[in-house]
């Protein structure tokens, strides 16, 4: 794993009431030493509901994504606002990954904290305690890169003020950021303003100009056509801006784009990079494959398109318990709102472990027949299906629940049990939001 900075220390966190779903009697352990007991997640004395992330799905998510960047002579830089958990920016970084992207300060000094030392900001950052923050972090480590989005004339001022204010000593370098297209998320929306704004960050002293970026997924009606169409569109902004030696400043020009749904056409549209005056960083910026996931994802993966460039295993499964049967067809679990994401789709149950007070956790059977109709604070309402293919379902089984959007599993669960196929858990990630 690569060395970075603090993790060692997330060993010797000591294990208390802040973690949900880690077993009662582990309290004043260190995480380490819980880690090395190899507790199973089923016998181990662990509460519900415990969120479990799959070691085997984590290792090949990681594989996959750096194997087709690779393959398509991209950099990557993942998006570090999904896991928010150092443990596995080493792991990416294991796998190649130039750095990490990061979308607000506080993210970016999680992980500076810990080390790392390439940093994409996709966004504009004009917050002047931030900036301040920065223009140290930069005088103090020759070594650390950390690049941003410019959209906007204002934002270039307000960032050249608060730095020179800083008395910063680096330049921040800065990529003019391509909206998607009208009513998308942040960018210029047109080639001109792009102009307007790559201009005003070449004059201002405490900024260098290194390229463009943006995200394509917020394009109207996107699709791979749309997608490769702004990619072309980016590209060009790349040559033009380049043309008229705005580039200067800098050895290579960055062009970043690609989240998780489209990077198949991002990667097309990299392909076709113009001839420039310094060589292209082409850098990539997939965040939600390193868990995937139950819905979203696996409805809009690229690997669905491409399935000879890879394929994503869902990594989560959310271990709740039947607290309630109030009357048949209907089951209560004891994780709700505060536990599962529901942001993009309900959680499904996929799966079952019977229980005996004496026995404990049983065998795994297929959770046939059980719906989540909707989720309260702490509960989950499950439909049970009548029918001999029903799953039997009685108050105490275990009920597994496969969810939907990485980035809003994660940040519900601050220490995260990663678990072996047979249920032995290796490691307990720790998230920082």
């Amino acid at each position: 794993m690569a060395a970075l900075a603090e993790l060692a220390e997330l060993a010797e966190e000591r294990i208390d009431h802040r973690f949900k779903g880690l077993p009662p009697d582990a309290a004043g352990l260190t995480a380490g030493e819980l880690a090395a007991q190899r507790r199973s997640l089923f016998t181990g004395g662990f509460t519900t509901p415990v969120l479990a992330l799959s070691a085997p799905a984590l290792a090949h998510n990681l594989g996959a994504l750096a194997r087709f960047a690779a393959a398509h002579g991209l950099a990557f830089a993942p998006h570090g606002k999904t896991t928010m958990a150092p443990q596995l920016f080493a792991r990416q970084l294991d796998h190649g990954a130039w750095g990490i992207t990061v979308a607000v300060p506080h993210q970016a000094r999680v992980a500076r904290a810990f080390g790392v030392r390439r940093i994409f900001l996709a966004n504009e950052l004009v917050d002047a305690a931030a900036l301040r923050w920065l223009a140290a972090e930069l005088a103090a480590d020759p070594d650390f890169r950390l690049v941003c989005y410019v959209d906007s004339v204002r934002g270039v001022e307000l960032m050249d003020t608060a730095l020179r204010a800083a008395g910063a000593t680096r330049p921040v370098e800065v990529t003019v950021e391509l909206g998607a297209g009208p009513h998308a998320r942040t960018g210029a929306r047109t080639e001109a303003e792009c102009r307007a704004v790559a201009a005003a960050a070449a004059r201002a002293g405490t900024l260098r100009l290194v390229g463009v970026a943006g995200y394509e997924a917020e394009a109207p009606g996107a699709d791979a056509a749309v997608v490769r169409g702004w990619m072309g569109r980016l590209l060009g902004l790349a040559a033009e801006l380049d043309a008229a030696g705005l580039f200067a400043d800098t050895d290579e020009i960055v062009v970043s784009a690609g989240g998780s749904a489209w990077f198949d056409a991002v990667a097309d549209g990299f392909a076709a990079v113009p001839e420039l005056s310094r060589p292209v960083l082409k850098l990539l910026r997939s965040g939600a494959y390193i868990s995937h996931d139950d819905g979203h994802y696996t409805r809009v993966t690229p690997f669905n398109r491409v399935p000879g460039e890879g394929s994503l295993t869902p990594a989560f499964r959310l271990w709740t318990q039947v607290v309630s049967r109030p009357e048949p067809g209907q089951a209560f679990v004891n994780a709700g709102k505060r536990d599962a994401a529901y942001d993009l789709d309900l959680p499904v149950p996929v799966a079952v472990r019977g229980f005996d007070p004496v026995a404990g956790v049983g065998a795994e059977r297929a959770a046939t027949g059980l719906t989540v109709r909707k989720l309260s604070d702490q509960h989950a309402w499950l439909d049970v299906a009548e029918g001999p293919k029903s799953a039997e379902l009685e108050v105490g089984d275990w009920v597994a629940l496969a969810l939907s959007h990485p980035c809003t599993i994660f940040d519900k669960w601050q220490l995260i049990p990663l678990v072996a196929e047979d249920g032995t858990v290796e490691e307990y990630v720790r998230t920082f939001f």
